[in-house]
């Protein structure tokens, strides 16, 4: 007998499946998502899935998009960040192959260790591990990791990590390697030691060093904007062919030594990824698990119109791998022009928008949970607070007297999402509705989406976007959300609000500028709630990452890091042979 929480969240489930991806009316007592550890979709949360894999056969990978970027420059989505560090590039450090709290751990990956501080943890010197060769049998150089941090100041190689702009120092005005221009702020004294010169402390610089903007990139294989059709590996897999849009194969790098890696496990002899296939289509051939597709799994989430065919049913549902995915989704209003230029106006949309509606309209309370602050609850303690203490059906009237009050009756806004997403943009659609502001719709492709909404020049007026922090500290997740000294013209990334504002950048600077950890954590708390007053952006939803995966696949768990995406790092078959390759 199933108990009543998972009674509920199955029920949810159900209702979405009948209603698709419209959005349910607000009122009335809701399903909340389950934390008891009895929400179905949870099973197999902190564990691994399939057991262990065994050498040999093709893993298929189904995906209804395409990369944003795999060029490590550019490359700071968390399902691509997982997917080209694990397969086809190293980076200095990275982090441990294991589900749960454990997978957080950063762990030495080119370097022989996390790097050593020096000048008061102003200066970080690695060491190259001996032995790590590219694809062609060449081997990785310190210079080669100096030439992709450069690479990351490209106006030309937009949407990558900006670490390395924020901390080196004496970067102002550099436009990247491809000018003849290079970083004294980053030394290789020899072959196999990098020297980083910051412009602050920053005791976290080992788990920086995780992204893929310090990876390496031969200066020889520069190929400017084409270099995301084809990284050079010093990773386990190389490329083989890449079909943009339709199918990309990764096949093994006979040069890479797992005597040099301690993470990867590169079970399959090949990776093969059919892109632009529909989300449903998806689900269910995996959900039948037949022929080639028990070997396969699936890229993006889960359609929350299959819930309702996985949670009920146990033996597909022991095939679910679906990890808080850390981060925080919200509804980011555009503050550079009106009618979200105007605090006021800004404030009604915390009372407008019924978040319960759009976790129905995401898949329901096992797959979903009410957002009410911007740091996720893996940097809260566990959960997030609920300073602005608004029903999660929100408060349409209370909107309309805000807005009546501002003189901002007949709002009308564009709201622009990933194709994916329309379904949940409908239900804020509707919430905004009924509190007198019109909303227009725009979807993108989600392989176009973040270069689309990036463009400052054509940003519309609100976007629905999630922030992960890019390993567990404050300092990852607030500054690059709400510091507007960062916004780009094209290219912006995390502030999609184009927030501006004194008081937040002097205390990110303050913040930042603290040696007490614990401190720290406190004060990005309390930063949290302040800009959450000045409301640039609505806190929407925290989803789980619902990922199906095929009865012959082992070794799969949701990475915590990567925002719960599937570790590719040891991922693979239980019998390769029936994987038909």
């Amino acid at each position: 007998m199933i108990n009543q929480r998972i009674q509920t969240a199955i029920a949810t489930a159900l209702v979405v499946a009948l209603v698709g991806t419209a959005t349910a009316c607000s009122g009335g007592d809701k399903p909340r998502a389950t934390t008891d550890g009895q929400n179905p979709a949870a099973a197999n949360e902190g564990g691994t899935v399939g057991g262990t894999p065994r050498r040999g056969g093709t893993l298929t990978i189904l995906s209804n998009q395409d990369f944003s970027h795999l060029d490590p420059a550019r490359n700071w989505t968390m399902p691509n960040m997982d997917f080209g560090i694990r397969l086809l590039y190293r980076t200095l450090t990275t982090f441990k192959a294991a589900p749960g709290k454990e997978g957080t751990e950063v762990v030495p990956d080119l370097a022989t260790d996390l790097g050593t501080p020096s000048n008061g943890g102003r200066t970080w010197t690695f060491t190259l591990k001996e032995g790590v060769r590219y694809e062609d049998g060449s081997p990785v150089r310190a210079q080669d990791v100096k030439y992709n941090v450069e690479r990351s100041f490209s106006p030309d190689l937009t949407g990558g990590p900006d670490y390395a702009a924020r901390y080196l120092a004496d970067t102002d005005g550099y436009q990247g390697p491809l000018t003849g221009e290079h970083l004294g702020s980053v030394k290789t004294p020899d072959d196999r030691t990098i020297v980083f010169e910051l412009n602050r402390p920053v005791a976290e610089f080992s788990s920086t060093a995780t992204l893929p903007t310090f990876a390496p990139v031969p200066k020889s294989k520069e190929a400017g904007a084409r270099y995301d059709n084809r990284p050079f590996s010093s990773g386990p897999y190389r490329i083989e062919s890449y079909e943009r849009e339709k199918k990309l194969v990764l096949v093994r790098n006979k040069h890479w030594d797992p005597a040099t890696d301690d993470v990867r496990k590169a079970y399959p002899d090949r990776f093969v990824m059919l892109m632009g296939l529909k989300g449903s289509q998806i689900d269910d051939r995996l959900i039948a698990g037949k022929g080639g597709d028990a070997s396969a799994v699936q890229w993006s989430d889960l359609q929350p119109g299959s819930a309702a065919k996985v949670l009920p049913r146990a033996e597909v549902r022991e095939r679910l791998v679906a990890e808080s995915g850390g981060c925080t989704e919200m509804l980011q209003l555009n503050t550079s022009r009106p009618p979200f230029d105007d605090q006021r106006v800004r404030e009604a949309m915390h009372h407008a928008v019924d978040k319960e509606a759009v976790v129905t309209a995401g898949g329901g309370p096992a797959l979903v949970d009410v957002a009410t602050a911007y740091l996720p609850p893996a940097l809260t303690g566990g959960r997030q607070p609920d300073t602005l203490k608004i029903a999660p059906e929100g408060d349409q009237e209370k909107a309309k007297q805000l807005l009546k009050a501002a003189g901002k009756d007949g709002v009308k806004a564009s709201l622009t999402v990933s194709t994916g997403d329309k379904g949940r943009a409908e239900a804020i659609q509707q919430a905004l509705g009924r509190a007198g502001v019109r909303v227009e719709i725009n979807t993108v492709d989600p392989a176009a989406y973040y270069d689309t909404v990036g463009d400052t020049r054509n940003a519309p007026d609100m976007v629905l976007a999630g922030w992960c922090p890019d390993y567990p500290s404050g300092s990852t997740f607030l500054p690059f959300v709400f510091d507007g000294r960062y916004i780009k013209e094209k290219g912006n990334s995390g502030n999609y609000s184009q927030f501006r504002d004194k008081a937040t950048k002097r205390r990110i600077d303050e913040i930042n500028a603290m040696t007490d950890p614990k401190a720290a954590e406190r004060a990005w708390r309390e930063l949290d709630a302040e800009i959450l007053a000045k409301a640039p952006a609505v806190p929407v939803t925290l989803k789980r990452k619902p990922l199906l995966v095929g009865p012959n696949v082992a070794g799969a768990f949701g990475h915590p890091v990567w925002a719960g995406q599937l570790d590719y790092a040891t991922i693979g078959l239980k019998d390769p042979a029936k994987s038909g390759n």
